[in-house]
């Protein structure tokens, strides 16, 4: 299962015996997307030797491919892909360039160069996780929303969002998904009173991962 995605898109260079490497690595969506990001940097660099890729779609229902383009088989895309997975990523795809500088590297040197190009340009584009995230709502009478918001200001379950004001005050409360059950719990409990939140809208939110795997 997939856990991360890149911060940002990246083009990192290695150069190993006189072979220039180029990484591109960037975010999508969807497996077309996918296949037209390698088409699009084999038609950038068709000049190159080889133009290897590899990419993973999905967080869940997981895509997976590699492709050689042309070097032996299993040196390029399957480490390639292997990077990939070993960081957790998900819709992610990779390419890396290849301009021949005249030194074979033997299949050994392939598949650990193919692997180091893809793990470097990883550490330069940083990771972040999508933490799912939901807009809920409660009901409230006017004539005590603001003792209530008072309340919620002082917690750190949740933020506060927008208050819709109507015949009753419509409180918005923006948390991780996670922790809906245990933010109804303190309200309750807070609030002496049940309260259940109705889930308005799903979304994510993006956070830096400061500890790479």
């Amino acid at each position: 299962m997939g856990k991360y995605v890149i911060a940002r898109p990246v083009v990192s260079e290695l150069v190993v015996e006189k072979s220039r490497f180029l990484c591109t690595l960037t975010r999508v969506e969807s497996e077309a997307e996918a296949q037209g990001f390698v088409r699009a940097m084999k038609k950038k660099y068709w000049d190159a030797t080889h133009n290897c890729s590899a990419y993973i779609v999905g967080a869940d229902n997981r895509v997976e491919r590699s492709n050689d383009d042309g070097e032996p088989s299993g040196t390029a895309g399957s480490p390639m892909l292997e990077v990939l997975r070993r960081k957790e990523l998900y819709n992610t795809a990779a390419v890396v360039t290849r301009y021949f500088g005249g030194i074979k590297l033997g299949a050994g040197g392939l598949t650990r160069t193919y692997g180091k190009a893809v793990a470097q340009a990883v550490d330069e584009a940083g990771l972040a996780e999508r933490v799912p995230m939901a807009d809920c709502s409660f009901l409230w009478s006017l004539d005590d929303v603001g003792r209530v918001l008072n309340l919620l200001y002082q917690q750190s379950l949740f933020t506060v969002g927008d208050v819709e004001y109507g015949s009753r005050a419509k409180l918005h409360l923006v948390m991780p998904e996670s922790r809906k059950e245990e933010a109804e719990a303190w309200l309750t409990e807070s609030l002496s009173r049940p309260v259940q939140l109705e889930e308005e809208r799903k979304f994510f939110k993006e956070c830096p991962v400061l500890s790479r795997p």
